[in-house]
């Protein structure tokens, strides 16, 4: 069982990508930058294959990985992960032990300030749960991906008109349309940090874009869980922000998540 990482990267070279990534799988990489060229290499016996973009935008790069991807799992992943020695043996691993899988949640260790998961144990994921995790956790069946025909936002995520919510939107969808998905709790990866290219910060636009992300993924119960996020998470989220301005905001995104659904735009 082959896993194949589809990689979103910004200005990178291929070489050092790999090494920096730690790379023991095949891989496809999407690299935002100012011209069109693609390209392939060996390394360490696996196929890098290397497709450089001037457009931008998380969801369009990830979704041109998908159309190129032909491993039996897709590991999802960003330029700031650096994978554990035999991350692809033990995703395999977890997918051999759990045939009913058609997703596999995996943690990767991230600052304390912006981790959203932990993984503890192995159980499903459902609806009311799925927008913690973060894309670079996802490992999918192939099979199912191509199946399922579910592709990333391109209204969501970095260099899109919202902020993050794309990958709860994907996880949603996919377990929408009756697939599987499940956790694990085997680290696969560390996140390295560095400037986000969405978050400035607990302030207006992330509380107003949240509202709409919660609109997506919610519906009509989309305040209640805005909600249940202030309250859950309000020492960190709210440590700058008065927790009733704070929901004006998300409420105020959940009116135009309504919005955006009704016209299409």
């Amino acid at each position: 069982m082959s896993v194949e990482v589809l990689a979103s990267v910004m200005n990178q070279d291929m070489h050092a990508l790999a090494e920096r990534m730690q790379l023991d799988s095949d891989a496809v990489i999407i690299n935002q930058c100012d011209h069109l060229a693609s390209a392939e290499m060996d390394y360490k016996g696996h196929r890098i294959r290397f497709f450089s973009f001037p457009e931008r935008g998380i969801g369009r790069s990830r979704n041109e990985a998908i159309d190129r991807a032909d491993g039996d799992i897709c590991l999802f992943s960003d330029e700031d992960i650096v994978y554990e020695a035999g991350y692809a043996r033990a995703i395999a691993k977890e997918f051999a032990d759990n045939p009913r899988a058609d997703m596999i949640l995996f943690n990767i260790a991230v600052e304390e300030e912006r981790r959203t998961y932990q993984i503890t144990e192995r159980k499903r994921v459902h609806w009311y749960n799925c927008g913690r995790y973060g894309a670079v956790s996802f490992a999918i069946r192939r099979r199912a991906l191509a199946e399922s025909g579910v592709r990333f936002s391109l209204l969501f995520g970095g260099g899109a008109r919202f902020s993050n919510g794309e990958d709860s939107l994907f996880l949603k969808e996919f377990m929408d349309k009756g697939y599987r998905v499940y956790t694990a709790p085997v680290q696969i990866g560390r996140e390295t940090g560095g400037a986000s290219s969405w978050f400035a910060g607990y302030n207006q636009k992330f509380f107003y874009d949240r509202g709409v992300l919660y609109h997506f993924l919610y519906g009509v119960m989309a305040f209640p869980f805005a909600l249940r996020f202030l309250l859950a998470h309000r020492k960190r989220v709210c440590a700058k922000v008065h927790v009733g301005q704070a929901a004006a905001w998300m409420r105020a995104g959940i009116r135009e998540g309504r919005k955006v659904a009704r016209d299409g735009a």
